[in-house]
């Protein structure tokens, strides 16, 4: 026997023996709770040596609910007790309060100096000027359009991430989109389509159609161009994202487990409420490089021109270049195209998924860049970055290795309220944004909510400013990836970058690049299909030839 089976049996013998001994002859209120104890401490032990089937509560009856109850908390514990606050993932507790202080308009200054190893492998820092610069208003807003788009639109250099109607909570959603409409920059729905809620305070939409189609969509799941048309018309809608794949979960569909589905998000999206929503991993409308970019051109018709672009987490670079070629010889162009980082993620998604799949956002916006450079259509494409953007450092960040503006997603949510309690996925987000469980959710209150919306974004871009002004510069476009410095494993710094090369214009097209991986890739794809073999072998600069470093 364990300690506690023997503890259990002496409760249950001589322990009752006692208390109703005492019980009987005092019958006081003392006496009274020892017998409840030890008849209560029974019965649970009974049941979790005979009955239930955990094996910790065979060899520890009660006590060992003492550990799964401690268990349930251990986010909490380790949050509030135990992390510094510089070591919790994925917001560690100075970039929360950072937020935070931010959304609520007060003080987001430290003393005594950084807590940060500013010499630890893999930091990143800026030089600054002697000669800071002021940014007029006339560089703050991002004109997104191509050569084909009608309806071009302006845009903040900081926005709302996509965030679904469905994962969030109605009044979340809500509060998002009026204090888009404050701050002056575009809400994105999240593949779950452009809800009410969405649409009620007239913030500026951008409409993402993921691989369900949810809100244009037939009943087997097809593409809908009535009903896309009717909803695209719509003032309010900006811009058009289709997704194909997202950072939390790149190569598998989006997920909106079934205890979230109430009637009215299985009456917006189309689907049935008895089973998780999990849409195709595929975008059924674009299935090849050529498909998709058929599509854009299908939705920017029937949108009346309104810019329209795609989302993607890269994963293969021979992937994306298939749909660089297929530009070329469609030449239909997107307006935008999204990169989602594999950092990101405010739903649910598989472990492994989240954990290993994917370019992190930088990586991503750098490749994507050059990668338009090096076939001639980045004058005629912007990029919008996605993925874990906290302070405007990590904005700046973006924006130096190839982005023109950036979306945000969590920490909008932490401008709320979040307390990154991570249970988004289970229907019990203790502060209702993340969930469909009404008592909570009607909670947040959209007015003061939608007002710390609009202070992070704005504070934030104020920040950005004068940080881009701090180096010399007085316009964010002038930044460049070398201007973000990496400190290097020899303890030096290094500018940022990638394993490959930066691509001069046109160079795909002429043949003049000096990494063998750029050729390879180019080679290797083709516009008629997205899947190419992984075969080349990326080695660190300092094993490849000098032509190529």
């Amino acid at each position: 026997m364990t300690i506690m089976q023997r503890v259990f049996w002496l409760i249950a013998t001589l322990g009752n023996i006692i208390a109703l001994s005492l019980y009987v002859n005092q019958s006081s209120v003392a006496s009274t709770l020892l017998l409840a104890f030890t008849l209560g401490y029974t019965a649970i032990g009974s049941y979790d040596l005979y009955i239930s089937p955990h094996t910790l509560n065979k060899l520890y009856p009660v006590v060992a609910y003492l550990r799964y109850f401690l268990e349930s908390y251990r986010v909490e514990i380790q949050q509030y007790f135990i992390a510094n606050d510089t070591e919790e993932k994925p917001f560690n507790r100075e970039q929360r309060s950072l937020v935070y202080q931010r959304a609520k308009n007060v003080r987001d200054t430290i003393a005594f100096g950084t807590q940060r190893d500013l010499l630890e492998e893999n930091y990143l820092s800026l030089w600054h000027s002697l000669s800071p610069k002021h940014l007029s208003d006339d560089v703050k807003r991002i004109t997104i359009g191509g050569p084909d788009c009608i309806q071009p639109y302006d845009a903040a250099y900081l926005n709302i991430s996509a965030m679904s109607f469905g994962s969030l909570s109605a009044n979340a959603i809500e509060a998002l989109n009026l204090g888009a409409k404050h701050a002056g920059c575009y809400h994105n729905t999240g593949e779950g389509g452009a809800s009410p809620y969405h649409l009620k305070h007239g913030g500026d939409i951008v409409w993402q159609i993921g691989s369900g189609l949810f809100g244009c969509r037939t009943d087997d799941g097809r593409f809908n161009p009535v009903t896309f048309e009717k909803m695209a018309a719509k003032p309010q809608i900006k811009m058009i994202e289709i997704k194909l794949s997202q950072g939390a979960k790149p190569g598998h569909g989006g997920v909106l487990p079934k205890a979230k589905i109430t009637h009215e998000i299985a009456m917006i999206r189309h689907i049935p409420m008895d089973k998780d929503c999990v849409s195709p991993a595929v975008n059924p409308e674009c299935t090849t490089p050529i498909a998709l970019l058929q599509f854009v051109k299908t939705l920017r018709e029937l949108s009346g021109g309104k810019p329209v672009g795609f989302k993607l987490c890269i994963g293969n670079p021979a992937e994306f270049l298939a749909i660089c070629k297929a530009m070329l010889e469609t030449n239909i162009l997107p307006d935008f195209i999204t990169i989602d980082g594999a950092e990101g993620g405010t739903g649910a998604a598989p472990v492994e998924f989240s954990n290993r799949l994917g370019m992190v956002c930088l990586e991503g916006v750098y490749f994507v860049h050059n990668a338009l450079v090096g076939v001639g259509l980045r004058d005629k494409i912007k990029l919008i970055a996605s993925g874990k953007t906290a302070s405007s450092f990590d904005l700046l960040a973006k924006v130096a290795m190839g982005a023109d503006v950036v979306n945000a997603a969590r920490t909008m949510m932490l401008a709320m309220g979040c307390i990154q309690s991570r249970h988004c996925n289970t229907n019990q987000c203790p502060t209702g944004i993340a969930t469909q469980d009404p008592a909570r959710s009607h909670a947040i209150d959209v007015e003061s909510k939608s007002e710390r919306v609009k202070n992070f974004q704005q504070n934030t871009l104020k920040s950005f400013y004068e940080l881009v002004g701090s180096m010399g510069l007085d316009n964010p476009n002038q930044l460049t990836p070398n201007m973000l410095k990496r400190r290097s494993p020899y303890g030096l710094l290094i500018s940022s970058g990638s394993l490959v090369a930066p691509l001069a214009h046109n160079a795909l097209l002429t043949g003049h690049t000096q990494d063998s991986a750029w050729t390879t890739w180019w080679q290797q794809c083709s516009a008629v299909q997205f899947y190419c073999e992984d075969t080349y072998v990326l080695t660190p600069a300092e094993f490849k030839p000098p032509h190529e470093c």
